[in-house]
């Protein structure tokens, strides 16, 4: 394409499915170990050594300069949070983005948590901001464009009283962690890139309990919500079909270790 998407052939797409369903292996694996008491640096290890073990490199590590395996954003910080000394209380959200590189492609996953104390309208701001995910993809399929994607987010997002972040964006992925297009959470339907089959995707809302504004802590990485309240993100690599979306990476495995897991509470009750 002259727009500088890059198309995936069928043998591309099984090694991003290869590499996203490890990210959700990762996730999986860090999701036991969360719980109060625990730094979020310990979880940045283990993930890191998860990946190392199955064959994979962490893609955010060293990524213009990223320092690690993980990005932990708690409670009020949106996306790139550093792991860090801190340790987790039982009334925290924590944003996990992982991203694994395997056989030369790239799957990129994002998952909210709420320990165990987590309760009421925080509880639900993950559950809004995963629904947004869950309907934006809906809207990729062939013929569609990513403002139809991008609509579906912010509307649904807005009408349950929250705001989406605009300055940060999905995007696609490949060999590359962020390829064209780009996807925001807002948008027009009709507008932007109409979609192809062979396009992969990261689709991910980044969704705030208080006003849309943001600022970046002098880390020069992690974002937070310029208000102080709480936001929540999740991330799915797809493939548009001829069919729709191909889901590539998997929350199934994190559902389940977030069901053994006493201090972890699902986000469906």
């Amino acid at each position: 394409m002259s727009s500088g998407v890059i198309i995936k052939t069928p043998e591309e797409i099984e090694f991003i499915r290869q590499s996203s369903l490890l990210v959700g292996k990762t996730h999986a694996e860090v999701a036991k170990f969360i719980k109060p008491g625990v730094t979020t640096q310990k979880l940045n290890e283990i993930a890191e050594s998860f990946i190392q073990d199955n064959g994979a490199t962490a893609t955010f590590k060293g990524y213009e300069g990223y320092p690690f395996g993980l990005c932990i954003s708690v409670n009020s910080a949106i996306v790139h949070g550093f792991p860090s000394k801190y340790e987790l209380k039982e009334t925290d959200i924590v944003s996990i983005d992982c991203g694994v590189t395997k056989n030369g492609f790239i799957g990129d996953s994002a998952y909210t948590y709420a320990l165990a104390g987590v309760e009421g309208e925080f509880l639900r701001l993950l559950r809004i901001t995963l629904e947004c995910l869950k309907i934006g993809i809906t809207f990729a399929a062939p013929g569609k464009r990513i403002g139809d994607i991008a609509y579906s987010i912010q509307n649904h997002a807005e009408k349950n009283g929250y705001s989406i972040v605009r300055e940060l964006v999905g995007h696609g992925v490949g060999k590359n962690l962020h390829e064209k297009p780009e996807v925001p959470n807002y948008g027009k339907p009709g507008n932007g890139m109409k979609l192809e089959v062979g396009m992969t995707l990261a689709i991910e809302p980044m969704v705030n309990m208080g006003r849309k504004n943001i600022k970046m802590l002098n880390d020069g990485w992690t974002i937070v919500t310029a208000d102080g309240k709480p936001s929540a993100h999740f991330e799915h690599t797809i493939a548009v079909t001829e069919n729709g979306a191909d889901i590539l990476s998997s929350f199934e495995e994190i559902e389940k270790s977030i069901k053994e897991n006493k201090d972890l509470k699902s986000i469906n009750g």
